[in-house]
C-alpha cells in the first residue's frame, strides 16, 4: 500500500531507493492497484472537537448569471481540528514544524496499518499498547523506516454520530469530560519514537490520545519529535 497524504492523492510511477548501489531504482506503476480516500468531507456534518467551531459555508453565489452561464463560489470556514486533519507538531510541541513546514516527503509514504479493531470493540477507552506495536510485529516483520504507521480501532464506524463517535453529543469545556474514545498510549507513543524511525501516524479516532486523556502525552512523545499525526483518518 502506497499512503499519498490525506488531502490529495495522484496516480503516477513513483521510483523507489535501489537495494544497493549497483542496482537502478525501482519503479511502481500507481495507476495499477485500489486506491483509497482517507479523508472525510467537508460540510455542515463533519464532526469538530467539542469545543472547537464547526464547518460554516456561506453562499456568494449559485445560480445562472446575467449572461446566461451559470456560476457558482462559496465561502467557508470551520477550526482547525475537525474532519480528516494532521495535527502539526507545533499543537503540542513549541519551536516544532508548522503545517507548511512538513516536508513533503513526510507525508508520502509506503505504509503499514495495525489493526486492533477487535480489542477495541468493547472497550471505548481503548490505548494502543507497545504489546499491539510489538504483536503486530511478530506476525509481519518490523515496521519499516520511513513509513507511516496507520492504526485502525474500528471506531471509524461511528462516524456520523457524534454521540457515538466522540462519546458526547454536547459541545463546549463541560462536554470535554465526556469524551470516550480510543488512541495510542503514551508508553507506546514513547516506544516508536525511541525505537522506530517512523514518518507520520494516524488514527481513525478524534484525537491521537484517547478521549479521557487530559495530559495529551502521546502527542507530546511524537509532536517533540516532529511526528505529525493524522487524526479522523477514513476507510
Amino acid at each position: 500500500i502506497i499512503f499519498c497524504g490525506i488531502f490529495s492523492f495522484s496516480c503516477a510511477e513513483q521510483k523507489l531507493p535501489a537495494q544497493s548501489a549497483n542496482e537502478p531504482p525501482q519503479t511502481v506503476d500507481l495507476t495499477k492497484g485500489q486506491w483509497i480516500d482517507l479523508s472525510y468531507d467537508f460540510s455542515a456534518d463533519t464532526i469538530y472537537w467539542v469545543t472547537a467551531k464547526p464547518f460554516e459555508r456561506e453562499t456568494v453565489a449559485e445560480g445562472t448569471t446575467d449572461k446566461g452561464f451559470y456560476y457558482s463560489a462559496y465561502n467557508f470556514s470551520a477550526a482547525e481540528h475537525g474532519g480528516t486533519h494532521v495535527d502539526a507538531p507545533i499543537h503540542f510541541a513549541e519551536g516544532r514544524q508548522t503545517v507548511d513546514e512538513i516536508p513533503l516527503e513526510r507525508l508520502i509514504a509506503p505504509a503499514v496499518k495495525i489493526d486492533v479493531s477487535a480489542k477495541a470493540s468493547g472497550n471505548r477507552d481503548y490505548e494502543v499498547s507497545v504489546e499491539d506495536l510489538t504483536g503486530w510485529e511478530a506476525a509481519n516483520g518490523q515496521i519499516p523506516d520511513s513509513s507511516i504507521v496507520l492504526l485502525q480501532t474500528g471506531h471509524g464506524r461511528f462516524w456520523g454520530d457524534k454521540k457515538n463517535y466522540l462519546g458526547t453529543d454536547r459541545t463546549g469545556q463541560e462536554a470535554v469530560a465526556e469524551l470516550h474514545f480510543p488512541g495510542l498510549a503514551p508508553d507506546a507513543a514513547r516506544w516508536i519514537v525511541k525505537n522506530r524511525k517512523i514518518k507520520a501516524i494516524g488514527i481513525d479516532t478524534a484525537s491521537i490520545d484517547f478521549g479521557q486523556s487530559t495530559a495529551f502525552e502521546s502527542h507530546v512523545a511524537l509532536m517533540s519529535e516532529n511526528i505529525p499525526a493524522f487524526e479522523n483518518v477514513a476507510n
